[in-house]
């Protein structure tokens, strides 16, 4: 079956209820956002100082008529209602030192819009990514094994981009160019209603292509998006893998896969780049059939006397500057789009609930680890049972161990325990008192697990074991390596407790690893512990140490061991044996041997198979 990812579906270019909700972030800053808008709106208006003061400049000292435009008008009594008199001459200086001072006050209000602008963007992408750590950090584990991690990178990478964007480049230049619009075309009706008809003839066609631009776009920036979000799945994916594609020698296919994304990427973004040359070119050829309609209309109105030479070059500058913010708000439409699909997809994550939460809040002062399973029915999809009416106990400070065939059921009681998922029937109880009863955060205290397949974080051994707890002084922790036997390897190191481990503990050999996570569970000295295959990836040397410290270590602790070797195990004070998700028999080595049951039958097999490689190492 197919997924349909979320990037591939295209949704609404606008959606009221998600834009609301973006703004939601906004109401923070509000006095900050405040300052921007006026900033906005002020540099917006100082920008139609260059066509107004070329007005007056034309009419009033270049080419001087008894009729002026209504600015010039404007102007000359403002002139004799201070009392000046200015020749031509004095008159160009006068509006020429006035051009220059609406730059530079251009500049600074465009340089603080900036500042205040692009401050505020990242101060919003900085909680917008907090919130969806935050939120990856508490979703359930189930969450995980349908979300591939590359997907998940996209959310708090390129989708957080795109709203940044939208509130840096989108929202602004928006503003931006709708009060200059409005100034332009008010300006224009202001000296003259008829060419300003005149210079509107062309906006049909200017919205027919803009039309155009803004469909085809779209669709566009969608197959960009998607296929971006593909390429980061898939490097994620193999990049994670690469021991295993170097070791089928499938370096070769992996490149053509990607080569394939690669290109269809590039392809999107070719797409992409037809379209904005075909439109800019377009805009451009609409503004300059727009330019000459003027030209032509207020020309003859200049030959007739009907307007000033001042207002119809005012007019051809006013209409240059109509065209851009046109041409800008279309590009900027894609990014109110772009932005829309990535805040789809953010909130849709956002949205996920969290199913496993602490309900009761049950926090006890002291935990016994009395464990008990009461007819626990379980299945990650659907109704295909993983474990079907499991019911044991483990009583404090009792050893138990796991065994059975390959997809019994082990590792996921240990999964139950720790409330990554949640049983669908029947109870797990841990002193009496329903797991979902428990505050999440005191339940998983209770529990140290040493897993087969160790994960180390980037950083030192010293970090990776007690894992940011800094109340764990490094005498404890150099403590808890010795009693687990890592401390002599460890020493060996070239910077002792403080050798970098590498991207997922990638320096260290899978023993050492499982022996430095021996030590952060002995060091976070939890009441019940769980291993799970924990020694599978060591020598029998180091196995055989790890279980002269584990002797002491489970003495008064809850103990739950999951192993395949048998060999492992018959120390413990009972042994269940689990089938196909049942509980198939329960009790010590010597009683199941006994029995000539399934545990009997499974110890018979691994004893051939060792006597048969001990043999076998002899010839």
């Amino acid at each position: 079956m197919e997924i349909v990812h979320e990037e591939e579906v295209l949704g609404r270019a606008y959606d009221a209820r998600l834009m609301r909700r973006l703004l939601g972030y906004l109401r923070p800053h509000r006095r900050t956002l405040l300052l921007a808008v006026v900033l906005i709106v002020s540099a917006s208006l100082v920008q139609l100082a260059g066509p107004a003061l070329t007005v007056i400049a034309v009419d009033l000292f270049i080419h001087p008529r008894p009729a002026v435009s209504p600015i010039a008008a404007l102007a000359e009594r403002l002139l004799r209602g201070l009392g000046w008199s200015l020749s031509p001459l004095e008159g160009l200086h006068l509006v020429g030192g006035l051009f220059l001072l609406a730059l530079f006050v251009q500049f600074a209000l465009t340089y603080g819009q900036t500042v205040l602008v692009q401050s505020l963007g990242q101060r919003l992408m900085f909680d917008l990514r907090q919130q969806i750590f935050d939120h990856l950090q508490r979703v359930d584990v189930r969450f995980y094994d349908r979300h591939p991690v590359g997907r998940l990178m996209t959310r708090l990478t390129t989708d957080v981009d795109a709203l940044n964007e939208l509130f840096t480049a989108g929202v602004v230049a928006f503003v931006q160019d709708i009060f200059l619009l409005l100034g332009i075309v008010g300006l224009m009706f202001y000296l003259n209603w008829r060419l300003a008809l005149v210079a509107f003839v062309v906006l049909p066609l200017l919205v027919l292509v803009t039309a155009w631009f803004r469909t085809n776009a779209r669709r566009a920036y969608r197959e960009v998006r998607t296929r971006i979000a593909r390429i980061n799945a898939f490097l994620q994916e193999q990049i994670t893998g690469m021991a295993t594609v170097q070791l089928f020698n499938e370096e070769r296919r992996s490149f053509e896969r990607f080569d394939r994304l690669n290109a269809d990427h590039r392809q999107a973004n070719l797409e992409t780049i037809f379209y904005y040359a075909v439109f800019f070119p377009a805009v451009e050829l609409v503004s300059a059939i727009g330019i000459a309609l003027i030209i032509w209309y207020g020309g003859h109105q200049v030959l007739a006397g009907q307007v000033t030479l001042g207002a119809l070059i005012g007019f051809v500058q006013l209409s240059q500057r109509f065209f851009q913010p046109i041409s800008d708000l279309s590009e900027k439409y894609n990014i109110v789009q772009s932005a829309m699909a990535a805040s789809e997809r953010i909130f849709a994550l956002l949205d996920t609930p969290v199913e496993i939460v602490s309900r009761g809040g049950y926090r006890p002062h002291r935990v016994r680890g009395h464990l008990e399973f009461r007819g626990v029915w379980f299945a990650y999809e659907g109704e295909e049972w993983v474990l079907r009416d499991v019911s044991f106990e483990v009583r404090p400070g009792e050893t138990v161990a796991l065994v059975g065939p390959t997809g019994s059921g082990k590792t996921t009681i240990a999964h139950l325990l720790l409330r990554f998922y949640d049983v669908q029937r029947g109870a797990i109880l841990l002193d009496g008192v329903d797991l979902r009863e428990w505050d999440l955060r005191a339940l998983r205290r209770a529990f140290a697990l040493v897993p087969q397949d160790v994960f180390l974080f980037s950083g030192d051994i010293l970090t990776n074991i007690r894992l940011g707890e800094t109340a764990f002084s490094e005498e404890r922790v150099r403590e808890a390596a010795r009693r687990v036997h890592a401390h002599e390897f460890i020493e060996r190191l070239p910077e002792g407790y403080r050798t970098e481990v590498g991207e997922r503990g990638a320096r260290l050999s899978t023993g050492q690893k499982q022996l430095i996570a021996f030590a952060r569970a002995l060091c976070f000295d939890s009441p019940i512990l769980i291993l799970d295959e924990a020694t599978a990836s060591v020598d029998p040397r180091t196995e055989g140490l790890i279980h002269e410290a584990l002797e002491a270590l489970l003495v008064g602790r809850t103990s739950l061991i999951i192993a395949h070797r048998l060999a492992t195990i018959q120390r413990a004070d009972r042994i269940i044996v689990l089938h196909k998700g049942r509980v198939r028999e329960i009790g010590t080595h010597a009683e199941l041997l006994q029995r000539d049951g399934l545990y009997a039958r499974l110890y018979r097999l691994q004893y051939r198979q060792m006597v048969g490689r001990a043999v076998a190492d002899e010839g």
